[in-house]
């Protein structure tokens, strides 16, 4: 059974953090600072996606949530609970699932399922092995050795691990990656499913289309510092670029001086490709640069920034630590 908060309510967040630092001591007393002062809220009931290049500190994060790392300054709620002033019950409101396939080749599916089951005190006639491995989709597999499942089937298993004592936060650290794109979609659905019974779901990934279409809320670390924390719709919608596709009824090899004032490009001899701001440019003005220009307007598209667009353009513009 998973921890109530101090209050005995359930919290507004299901994870928070203030200030919260992490340096690394080297040799000669050389240091590297992975977290420089993190304040993150991820709201209960949550899909939340936390992004960031390579070495950006988000699996510094993600251990110091799981007790694997000692913060170095700070404080960390999780579910309500200090992870300093009660370790254990904060330990046990999440469950992480690791990006590396760490298993133990000797348990069966289902024993090791039992296992963590007991690590965390679960009684026995609470236990819901039977339910975790067809929610993962092993049941088929529940009696086979670890050491003879596949990689994406390993993962699955993995994620059914974190689950065994029902925590209300689940964190997974890139669950699809080296995975084929039918196990993918099964995780995702998975995510979404359990998401929609009220956990909380944190997840680390380098697919951001995927963390576009599956997350509610974004987070940017770069360089251990938080540059972003905002509802998707919201990140996407501060990046106002757009991109418009003309198709002309007539040829042409160059652009003619009308258009030049925009920035266009002629990608086909009948198809110019126009990228603008929304805020700076309306399209009515473009069409009719067309038009003054003599052409014929064939057929129209246009593509929206996404959650790469603003990705890029957050982390590009800060200068190397």
């Amino acid at each position: 059974m998973a921890p109530v908060a101090p209050t005995g309510e359930l919290p507004a967040l299901a994870i928070s953090s203030h200030g919260l630092r992490k340096v690394y001591r080297g040799q000669r007393s050389s240091a590297t600072e992975a977290l420089k002062g993190i304040d993150l809220a991820i709201p209960r009931g949550s899909i939340f996606g936390l992004l960031g290049p390579n070495g950006a500190g988000k699996s510094t994060f993600i251990n110091i949530l799981a007790g694997l790392v000692r913060k170095t300054a700070g404080s960390v709620e999780i579910w309500g609970i200090d992870i300093d002033k009660e370790p254990r019950n904060a330990r046990a409101a999440i469950g992480v699932v690791p990006q590396e396939l760490v298993i133990d080749p000797f348990f069966t599916a289902r024993e090791m399922l039992e296992l963590y089951a007991g690590f965390y005190g679960v009684p026995k006639p609470e236990r819901r092995t039977d339910e975790i491995l067809d929610a993962v989709g092993l049941t088929a597999q529940a009696g086979t050795n670890a050491r003879e499942l596949s990689g994406g089937m390993r993962r699955r298993l993995l994620i059914g691990k974190a689950l065994v004592h029902a925590p209300p936060i689940v964190v997974l650290d890139e669950p699809t990656a080296g995975v084929d794109v039918e196990l993918r979609e099964q995780l995702w659905n998975y995510i979404r499913r359990i998401n929609g019974d009220g956990v909380t779901v944190v997840l680390t990934t380098h697919y951001l289309e995927e963390a576009e279409q599956l997350c509610d809320w974004i987070g940017i670390i770069d360089q251990g510092e938080l540059i972003a924390r905002e509802k998707t719709r919201d990140l996407v919608a501060r990046i106002d670029r757009k991109e418009l596709i003309i198709h002309i009824a007539e040829p042409i090899d160059a652009i003619p001086p009308v258009l030049k004032r925009f920035n266009v490009e002629l990608t086909e001899p009948q198809r110019l490709t126009v990228r603008y701001r929304r805020s700076e440019t309306r399209v009515a003005d473009i069409l009719g640069a067309v038009q003054d220009a003599g052409y014929s307007i064939v057929d129209l598209s246009t593509t929206d920034s996404d959650l790469e667009d603003a990705f890029r353009e957050l982390t590009r513009k800060r200068p190397a630590a």
